[in-house]
């Protein structure tokens, strides 16, 4: 493709890699000259399935065929209450209501706006670091990095920040910065929004774009009993950890706690654009009719394309297979750091992974690891990428590589793929 061509897309994409796919099948990306790519980004943790999984790409075709689109005011399709019927029976319990959209903003976005409706309340509470999306409203409630929110202010109001359980980021244990946290959103409460004007706790049951932190074991129980005493709605977003991508169907299942209003979106439909809500119909009923839609949310190839990427993941085991290589990446990982310890941690769940690149601060005296070698994990994926491999970074500093292989991924191919880092931290080791 020529320079031209390139010059005709918006340079507001930023750009990870120079490569020009021709095709791709499950881990793998080709570009134009038939190069073969090992892909542990999934596109930004979409294509749970793998690339072009022929059970999918057979329900796009088929359904292609028979009706393309039927908007959800007018008709109903029969992809549409399949993906519903298959949704309930893996979604938390009680969640038994689905509104469908096309992006992860646009699922945020309209969770907020079903929260205030059924409670009658304002403000919600987000926590820093996360990242909730990039429209006006999304920008408001996401904190992962000003970059998203810079030179659009003021942004839509009613949002106040509290923090993420990032134990590794505050050097205390995990217990100590549990409570910590905790502490801080009762603070919050008595000093910016009274509990009778908040509408919702919105968290992230693993932070994604603000650097793959597992949250302390105790923390999301200990909002939803905020919640429950002081009649606010829980809104897990798990537009990327959903799907199977840390070991079970969605990250929250991990922690034995039930939200009020479950965002979905990324590893849905493998790659076509489809995003949901999920609630209990209670509280959808509380949402005005008219006041929220859109008109290509549900789309019947979509939906299609869902129904398949669910049936794909349950009956061909990718949730287990998560779980295994998930253990074999982050032991790996971990044997990494002690030939390379400017991987300060390794933390996880199933095949959402994170490996933060910190060296020592000498102003602590203690030997902490609190300085972001941003610029050395950067040149460790772009070492990666001349070995064939795609990884991406992320948390405010981008000095978290992370890792969101496939979940059909093999333990062939995680080893592939860990060869590939170790030589490239090597080459940079080497160089610094």
């Amino acid at each position: 493709m020529s320079t031209t061509t390139d010059n005709l897309i918006s340079p507001v994409w930023t750009r990870y890699t120079p490569i020009v796919a021709e095709r791709a099948e499950g881990a793998y990306v080709y570009d134009q000259d038939g190069t073969r790519y090992l892909d542990f980004t999934s596109g930004i943790g979409v294509t749970n399935t793998g690339h072009c999984h022929p059970k999918v790409v057979q329900a796009i075709q088929e359904q292609a065929a028979k009706l393309l689109h039927g908007q959800a005011n007018i008709i109903f399709h029969l992809p549409l209450l399949e993906l519903a019927e298959e949704l309930r029976t893996i979604v938390p319990q009680g969640l038994d209501c689905f509104f469908f959209s096309n992006s992860g903003a646009e699922a945020v976005e309209g969770a907020v706006k079903l929260a205030r409706h059924a409670t009658g309340r304002p403000n919600v509470i987000v926590f820093q670091g996360s990242f909730h999306g990039r429209t006006a409203l999304t920008m408001a409630l996401t904190t992962s990095k000003t970059i998203y929110r810079a030179g659009y202010q003021p942004l839509p109001a009613g949002v106040f920040v509290a923090p993420y359980p990032y134990a590794y980021r505050y050097g205390w244990s995990p217990e100590d910065t549990e409570a910590f946290c905790l502490r801080e959103v009762e603070f919050l409460l008595k000093t910016q929004t009274a509990p009778f004007e908040t509408a919702a706790i919105l968290v992230e049951p693993v932070l994604g774009e603000g650097g793959y932190v597992v949250p302390t074991p105790g923390f999301l129980a200990a909002l939803r009993r905020i919640c429950d005493e002081h009649g606010f709605l829980l809104i897990a977003d798990e537009i990327q950890s959903g799907f199977g991508r840390t070991g079970k169907w969605f990250a929250i299942q991990h922690f034995g706690v039930e939200p009020d209003i479950l965002t979905m979106a990324k590893g849905l439909a493998s790659g076509l654009p489809l995003s949901g809500i999920a609630a209990r119909r209670e509280l959808m009923e509380r949402w005005i009719p008219g006041s929220h839609g859109g008109t290509y949310g549900g789309n019947a190839v979509a939906c299609a394309a869902a129904v398949a990427s669910i049936r794909v993941i349950r009956d061909e085991g990718l949730l287990e297979n998560a779980q295994r290589m998930g253990a074999v990446l982050m032991e790996q990982l971990r044997a990494l750091q002690n030939d390379f310890p400017v991987i300060g941690d390794v933390r996880g769940l199933g095949l959402m992974v994170g490996a933060e690149f910190t060296d020592l601060d000498p102003s602590t005296g203690s030997g902490q690891r609190s300085t972001p070698a941003t610029d050395l994990a950067k040149a460790v994926v772009k070492g990666c990428l001349k070995r064939h491999l795609l990884l991406l970074t992320c948390g405010p500093w981008d000095n978290t590589v992370r890792w969101i292989p496939p979940l059909v991924v093999t333990q062939e191919q995680v080893e592939e793929a860990l060869a590939a880092f170790r030589d490239a931290l090597a080459e940079v080791a080497a160089q610094s």
